[in-house]
């Protein structure tokens, strides 16, 4: 009786952190894509992710990132960026402090730079590119981006 009780409190706990961590970052369903498929993901479909949640359209897609994390990297750190689970504090490409005035859009997902150069680097790279070479694992590494705390 005491280990069933216990784990319906365990269960509560689970359910309400996910429901507060939701509410609190704030994520715009009507905006966000799947990041196996160019659909609208939804909230129902998710696996954790860097300490984050990532979203799909349906549960094929789910399976398939599940199944090979690595493979989907780019678009996993893009939509972690994309639906502000995470910020920025470095340049994606230098390491060094961010400038407010130097950043891009790529897709709804804002990354900020350090100077000109490298805001201009970004602007002439291709969109395939831009997903490798900013939301990579090397430039996410690099730009130390850091999960969003609740307020």
């Amino acid at each position: 009786m005491k280990n069933t009780w216990i784990a319906g409190l365990f269960a509560f706990v689970v359910a309400f952190t996910a429901v507060s961590f939701a509410a609190d970052t704030k994520i715009d369903f009507s905006k966000l894509k799947c990041l196996v498929a160019d659909k609208a993901a939804v909230e129902d479909k998710s696996s954790e992710y860097k300490d984050c949640n990532v979203y799909f359209c349906c549960g094929n897609c789910k399976k398939k990132f599940d199944g090979d994390k690595k493979a989907f990297a780019s678009q996993a750190n893009h939509q972690l960026i994309a639906s502000k689970q995470v910020e920025q504090k470095a340049c994606t490409f230098s390491g060094g402090a961010l400038k407010p005035e130097f950043s891009v859009e790529f897709k709804g997902a804002k990354v900020g730079f350090c100077c000109e150069n490298c805001k201009g680097k970004a602007e002439k790279m291709s969109d395939e590119d831009k997903l490798v070479k900013l939301f990579g694992e090397d430039a996410y590494a690099k730009a130390k981006f850091a999960k969003v705390e609740k307020k």
